[in-house]
């Protein structure tokens, strides 16, 4: 049986180049496109690359692996359905594909990796030689998108399982006070919290949505201590950071260190008792993320009784279940847990209200109110967003921003959500910093969230897939192969009358003397820590 890592969380392309140069190169790899101007007279004018959608791509892959064969939709068209995928062979004979949809890690042949989405790339296992051929994926009105020419070949003789070379300690940071280290790491969370939440939208388009960004950087930072070579490069191109940034982990750790006073953040890995864990990643997990690895019960139930015991006990009892069985071929699991508690600096009136939420679908549903009159609150019309968007402080050096998209409408709910790229979200936050304070009228919805999402389509979507398959973790054990095996991540968030806690057109009528800023209809909200310059937690609220 082979082993396996659970972690937890709270193109190649062929162009028609000038030169007609023809490349050839494997999935994964990087390509070089070289264009050389012979002409003298031509070296100052400026080079256009076209792509020959004619020529198509062509991948080669080694029988017993994994090939990606790419299709996109155009950026600007709407997905009502996936794309069908047919293959010919050299007969002539031409079959649609049996694409499996299937997200839960069973690894079917064929699988659609991203339903539903621009990008309609299949993934194909445990290639064959019968899977040489050409590939076509087309829209449902039979609209070609892409052709591919899958070449097969017969693996050469691997050699046997080697961590020699790969097994030494994370390489020390040897620039500790430098003043690039933290800002590096910011922009890193702030790209990889966007690009996550653009993933999270696209598989929940309407919902409640709630993830903890720092919790799930901080699970793959982790992870990052015991990755080597390629799976080393996939997970630092996944978290946004530079590739060989050693001085992630002592950075991570001052990050957590920061947020102590509001944010609580732990990690902590389980291990199979036959397992003996490198001394080196032992040593530095316990520097830089405070855990002390530690050996799973010989039961199921009792490994599930301490995973939950733990959670329940970093997130103050607000997350008390994350695993509900651990399985006997489980060799790892690899756990990160945050828990947040906020009180508002500016208290809202104590007299219980009720009010209408309007949903996207038009429908009303009753709420309690948190309603202040005069709160002192900024808010400003960010035009980069198209939305209204409120501060509001809380205690510990962080601030809820509340967006509001211009009117209660599916479209424009998702057309703000489009705009919410790294760049324009630090904008936004920079704005909202210099806004002044003023006496707006203000009602809020009391929620209480608690969201599971999907972990496994988002993983592949960060190009991790690669974790599930053939990853390097020679770092953290160096006597077999690990490969994840399940993640998963479960947020908490509740907005009442104290403040916010986190472990992850009707109108109601007042008297009215001051600017107002009512969400009682869907928004979006992010926590973001003050102090430490990142997000938090990133949610959307469409039924309270």
């Amino acid at each position: 049986m082979r082993p396996q890592v659970v972690l937890c969380l709270l193109l190649q392309l062929i162009f028609e180049l000038s030169s007609c140069t023809h490349l050839r190169v494997i999935p994964g790899s990087t390509l070089e496109l070289p264009c050389y101007s012979y002409q003298i007279d031509f070296i100052t004018a400026s080079i256009t690359w076209k792509f020959n959608a004619l020529v198509g791509y062509t991948v080669k892959v080694y029988t017993g692996g994994s090939v990606n064969l790419p299709c996109h939709y155009p950026p600007s068209s709407q997905v009502r359905a996936n794309a069908l995928w047919f293959r010919d062979t050299v007969t002539g004979k031409r079959t649609r594909l049996n694409v499996g949809e299937d997200t839960t890690g069973d690894n079917p042949k064929v699988e659609l990796l991203y339903p539903l989405d621009h990008d309609q790339t299949i993934i194909i296992r445990n290639v064959v030689i019968e899977d040489a051929g050409i590939y076509s994926c087309e829209s449902a009105e039979g609209k070609k998108l892409s052709t591919v020419y899958a070449i097969v070949e017969v693996a050469p003789t691997s050699a046997p399982y080697s961590c020699n070379d790969s097994t030494s300690a994370w390489e020390p940071c040897l620039d500790e006070n430098s003043r690039t280290g933290e800002p590096m790491l910011q922009e890193s969370m702030v790209e990889f919290s966007m690009k996550l939440y653009s993933f999270f939208r696209q598989l929940n388009p309407s919902g409640n949505l709630l993830f903890s960004p720092i919790s799930i950087s901080g699970a793959l930072s982790h992870l990052l201590l015991g990755a080597r070579k390629d799976t080393r490069k996939v997970i630092e191109r996944a978290l946004c950071v530079p590739h060989d940034f050693h001085c992630v982990h002592f950075q991570m750790k001052k990050l957590r260190e920061k947020l102590a006073g509001s944010l609580q953040m732990a990690s902590q890995i389980y291990y199979n008792p036959q397992m003996n864990l490198s001394k080196s990643f032992t040593s530095q997990s316990i520097q830089f993320y405070d855990a002390e690895p530690a050996r799973l019960q010989e039961t199921s139930e009792g490994s599930v009784r301490m995973i939950n015991r733990w959670v329940a006990n970093k997130t103050n009892n607000k997350i008390r279940t994350l695993v509900e069985s651990v399985s006997p071929s489980v060799q790892l699991m690899l756990l990160n847990a945050v828990s947040f508690s906020g009180q508002w600096k500016i208290k809202f009136e104590q007299k219980a209200k009720k009010g209408l939420f309007t949903k996207l679908d038009g429908d009303l549903v009753t709420v309690p109110l948190l309603y202040h009159q005069k709160y002192m609150v900024a808010m400003e019309y960010i035009v980069g967003l198209k939305a209204q968007v409120a501060r509001f402080a809380l205690t510990g050096d962080s601030s809820l921003y509340i967006l509001l998209p211009r009117s209660n409408t599916v479209a424009e709910l998702q057309q703000l959500e489009g705009k919410m790229t790294d760049t324009a979200v630090r904008q936004m936050i920079e704005q909202m910093k210099s806004a002044s304070p003023d006496h707006v009228e203000v009602t809020l919805p009391q929620i209480k969230l608690d969201f599971q999402p999907d972990m496994y389509p988002a993983i592949k979507k960060l190009g991790l897939l690669s974790l599930f398959e053939d990853a390097n973790l020679c770092g953290l054990y160096s006597e077999d192969k690990l490969l994840l095996d399940e993640a998963r991540h479960r947020a908490f968030l509740a907005l009442n009358e104290q403040g916010v806690e986190a472990g992850a057109v009707t109108s109601v009528s007042f008297s009215r003397s001051f600017p107002s800023f009512s969400a009682l209809r869907p928004f979006i909200l992010l926590l973001w820590s003050d102090q430490a310059n990142v997000p938090l937690f990133i949610g959307r609220v469409t039924d309270p």
